[in-house]
């Protein structure tokens, strides 16, 4: 059956990137069997120039219409002066609003060829292998009230509200716990249960849930800032953490420092079975090496992958692209945040040669 799956490539380095992510595409429907057909809109900082707004009724219309949606990235300085809701990053919040897509996907894993390349020693991070799950579209930022108001005399306040209901929490929650069964059955909640009542309500439901329907899990529960605290003393010890909006924005950014790169982890975006999925690489829009042809394909790669695996029915074509990216990484191919000297497209091309 035939395959919708939307490009937003957005700012920056993102059209770079997803374009080695179309060919990946290209290449599996003429050699492999995939049936994917794939549309563009423009998203972010370029719908902005464009359209006036960051996303259009007319572009979240189609994304809501597709199997996956394959995102690039947004932002830039050119468009920081904005007000929050004007800018490219408000577009990223209500694309994932829209699309009710509330569980975040965050892997962070240490491919063997690169330990050497992770801030930590070798030891720490060889073999590691751990996958965020992060709820994406409640607290702090998607909370009310929210702001900056002029208390006169020249003071200001800004005002952010970190709300989390039980059902928000229960749907993320259980979430974790379905994948942790396909690994190790373990989950690690981080959150603020001693000085935040969201915190505390947080851990509450968490435990209810894994009381009541997931009995076999070997669930544990840390503060956000240990947990911070342990990814860089040893990570390993960790298989699914499970995490809000705040602090699983945070947790999974340093995370990805100990695989050697930002460039090498991508995210998936969940709601509800039957729709459709939002996926992307974690790393910004880097406007610094913007349009220069250097910048890693790989977390944009291995996003795709994701989507073949979780929206576009092909798990097996999933392996397949991250095996390719795993051999080509043994074969010494590297791009220059990863120490190498090879551009975006040769990177892609290298991946493309371990199909």
């Amino acid at each position: 059956m035939t395959k919708q799956l939307l490009l937003l490539p957005g700012d920056g380095i993102g059209p770079e990137v997803t374009a080695q992510s179309r060919r990946i595409v290209d290449r599996l429907n003429a050699d492999a069997g995939l049936d994917v057909v794939m549309s563009e809109a423009r998203f972010g900082g370029a719908a902005i120039d464009a359209d006036g707004v960051p996303l259009t009724p007319k572009t979240l219309a189609q994304a809501l219409a597709a199997d996956a949606v394959l995102m690039g990235a947004v932002g830039g300085p050119q468009w920081a002066k904005q007000s929050y809701d004007k800018r490219p990053e408000a577009g990223l919040l209500k694309l994932r609003s829209g699309m009710g897509a509330f569980a975040n996907l965050r892997p962070a894993r240490c491919f063997a060829a690169l330990a050497d390349a992770s801030s930590l020693k070798r030891e720490l991070v060889e073999g590691l292998d751990i996958l965020f799950v992060r709820e994406l579209t409640g607290g702090v930022y998607f909370g009310e009230p929210r702001g900056i108001e002029d208390l006169g005399n020249g003071e200001r306040r800004g005002v952010n509200t970190q709300v989390y209901t039980s059902s928000e929490i229960r749907r993320v929650a259980r979430v974790a716990f379905d994948l942790a069964k396909g690994r190790t059955g373990r989950v690690c909640s981080a959150e603020k249960s001693n000085v935040m009542e969201s915190g505390l309500l947080w851990r509450e439901e968490v435990q209810a849930l894994r009381d009541a329907e997931y009995p076999h899990i070997d669930l544990s529960h840390m503060l956000a800032d240990n947990t911070a605290m342990q990814l860089v003393k040893n990570p390993r010890q960790f298989d699914v953490i499970l995490t809000d909006n705040l602090f699983g924005d945070i947790l999974s950014d340093e995370a990805a420092m100990l695989t050697g790169s930002l460039g090498m982890l991508p995210s998936a975006a969940l709601g509800e079975a039957g729709k459709p999925g939002l996926y992307e690489p974690i790393h910004g829009s880097a406007p610094d090496i913007a349009g220069q042809g250097v910048a890693n394909p790989c977390a944009s790669i291995l996003s795709l992958a994701m989507a073949l695996r979780y929206s576009l029915g092909r798990p097996d074509l999933a392996e397949r692209v991250e095996a390719a990216v795993e051999a080509a990484l043994d074969n010494g191919a590297r791009t220059g945040d990863l120490g190498g000297k090879l551009g975006t497209t040769a990177m892609a091309d290298a991946i493309i040669a371990g199909l």
